[in-house]
């Protein structure tokens, strides 16, 4: 007679997936094979950005081969990129803010000529930044909500920073069950993967039940959720999704 198969870890455990597409269908197929039950809802979107004529202008520049650098820090700016045919020339240099932004760009058929080793995030990249590169023009197509760290840090060091908005952060409504399942508690974990998506579990699911566990993708995030008004209960080592729910395992089979 074979022996039971060991219980999954996180049987039993429904989890709040704040992002949908790709990202979500795999962080959701990740969760089940862990035996928790994924809820997809995505709390924010992206739209196109207010001024789509200066947008174009950048992009246009930096096919020209204008900029020495452009620094890409996320895979929805590298959506912005390709669904306007950009190409980037030889003598363009390419930075991104941490490894998932890297391999998005690698997908898109975009080089890689740096990425911060250890600390993924606007931070990391400016600190760790080779000082024999320290020339030019940069190029940051961020978020209209981006955080100044990034232009601020890399003028700094003495780039000439150019910056211009590549799309809008805008909030998602969720359903009426998935809020009644998250005030009831029968959601128990809650899946944080950036300051955007806290914000929006604090304005649209707060106050959340004690019992319910906020898990953050990194420290940065665990920062933004906090400030946000938001428990946080675990935190991922690193910016990835299979951190984050390697760290939500470990702390589950902690208690």
């Amino acid at each position: 007679m074979n022996a039971a198969a060991p219980a999954k870890p996180l049987a039993g455990w429904r989890v709040l997936v704040p992002r949908g597409g790709k990202w979500g269908d795999a962080v959701a197929a990740t969760l089940r094979g862990f035996g928790a039950v994924p809820v997809i809802a995505p709390l924010i979107n992206f739209a196109g950005a207010e001024d789509p004529q200066a947008l174009e202008n950048a992009l246009r520049e930096l096919a020209e081969g204008r900029f020495d650098w452009v620094v890409i820090t996320s895979a929805t700016t590298v959506d912005v990129l390709t669904s306007q045919g950009t190409r980037v020339p030889d003598s363009t240099r390419i930075a991104a803010v941490g490894e998932t932004t890297a391999a998005a760009l690698g997908l898109a058929g975009y080089r890689v000529d740096f990425v911060p080793s250890s600390d993924n995030s606007a931070r990391g990249l400016v600190k760790e930044w080779p000082a024999s590169e320290i020339r030019g023009r940069v190029l940051i197509p961020q978020s209209d909500i981006a955080e100044p760290t990034l232009v601020a840090g890399l003028s700094k060091l003495g780039f000439a920073v150019e910056y211009v908005t590549a799309y809008r952060t805008v909030g998602v409504p969720v359903t009426p069950e998935v809020a009644a399942d998250v005030a009831s508690g029968r959601i128990r974990a809650v899946l944080v993967t950036s300051g955007s998506v806290a914000r929006q579990v604090a304005s649209q699911l707060a106050p959340l039940p004690e019992e319910t566990v906020v898990a953050c993708i990194g420290p940065r995030t665990a920062f933004d959720a906090r400030a946000a008004g938001l428990p946080v209960h675990v935190i991922a080592e690193e910016r990835s999704a299979d951190s984050l729910i390697a760290a939500l395992i470990e702390y589950v089979e902690a208690e």
